[in-house]
């Protein structure tokens, strides 16, 4: 393995144990006070919070040429991924599964439910280039992109980090998570989804999540 490889793996390693860390803090009260009723919830990997949090009030662009305020996100339940077009592995593989998992869902929870990819490439991604990606996935999808410095507060505030790619370099990557941060129809940070997705448990246990 070279250097640089080892090197991001011990990055990816690094944001996945600081995740760890997090989440550990926030939800371990939380976790033992519930007992065994969110037991399932916990096995899908969906995370709950104790207490939600809002989110920044930052202005992105939307891949339906409409700016999206991040505080508006509501009305509906959204999955919030940050990825980016030119990812090799982690996108194509967490975007096709959220295509497995919306097709598994009740109609109902389905009609309110968005997914949304923030990209943590925005030098290269365009509304227009995250437009095209994700239409390859399913059009429904929504793509955000804007100033590097927003995405970032963005992704802090999620509990979502991610390291920016080297832009001097012609092939660089962008070393990020795969978890997705789960925002309630009322724009506020509701918790988590864990990667990797468990697409059958998630089919089971999100509706519990999103029903009143």
């Amino acid at each position: 393995m070279s250097y640089l490889s080892k090197g991001r793996t011990l990055i990816l390693s690094i944001i996945g144990i600081l995740f760890a860390v997090i989440i550990g803090l926030l939800v371990g009260n939380y976790l033992t006070a519930d007992g065994d009723s969110s037991q399932a919830i916990r096995e899908a990997g969906i995370i709950i919070l104790p207490k939600s949090r809002e989110l920044p009030a930052l202005q992105l662009a939307r891949t339906d040429g409409a700016l999206q305020d991040t505080q508006a996100l509501t009305g509906k339940w959204s999955l919030v991924f940050f990825g980016y077009t030119f990812c090799p592995d982690i996108c194509p593989t967490t975007l096709a599964e959220l295509r497995q998992l919306k097709k598994l869902l009740p109609e109902d929870i389905k009609s309110n439910l968005q997914i949304l990819m923030v990209s943590v490439d925005p030098q290269r991604d365009t509304s227009e280039q995250l437009k095209l990606y994700l239409q390859y996935f399913d059009p429904e999808f929504i793509g955000l992109t804007g100033e590097l410095t927003d995405i970032q507060t963005l992704s802090n505030a999620l509990s979502i980090p991610f390291i920016p790619g080297d832009t001097s370099k012609p092939r660089y990557t962008v070393d990020h998570s795969g978890n997705l941060a789960v925002i309630s129809p009322d724009g506020r940070q509701h918790g988590f989804l864990r990667a990797p997705l468990d697409v059958n448990k998630l089919a089971e246990q999100l509706p519990q999540v999103m029903t009143p």
